[in-house]
């Protein structure tokens, strides 16, 4: 495992409030890159018995953010938008950040979500600011 996921692994192994809530896991880091997943519970179902749009959007504001500070920075939303394509249906979700362009102050990720059979329910588009 690289050190950019275990380093990742450890700071959202001691976050609180909504990030600890969500039950997300890291899978993989690298530069400008994060694979998350998101294990599905009973508080992360609409009324439907599927995963919340909030909860998917979380996922991937997540992995995006933890690919934007790969490299050391701290980096906030600026700007978002999340497509949903399909039922977020199963026991488990899995977000796939990447950067399409990483600049001195402002980043640029894509985020896809995927279901257990891999097909793709989400796309979100996140732009983050450094903050240094």
């Amino acid at each position: 495992m690289s050190d950019l996921t275990n380093k990742a692994k450890e700071i959202l192994k001691n976050q609180k409030g909504f990030i600890s809530a969500n039950n997300y896991e890291v899978i993989k880091v690298e530069e400008n890159y994060c694979e998350l997943e998101g294990i599905i519970t009973d508080t992360s179902t609409n009324h439907l018995g599927i995963a919340h749009g909030g909860y998917i959007f979380g996922l991937a504001d997540t992995a995006a953010g933890i690919a934007a500070m790969t490299d050391e920075r701290v980096a906030v939303t600026v700007d978002s938008s999340i497509q949903y394509l399909k039922p977020g249906k199963g026991s488990k979700l899995k977000a796939i950040a990447k950067s399409l362009k990483v600049g001195k102050s402002v980043g640029f990720f894509e985020v896809l979500i995927y279901d257990l059979e891999d097909s793709l329910i989400a796309k979100a588009n996140i732009n983050y600011f450094y903050m240094n």
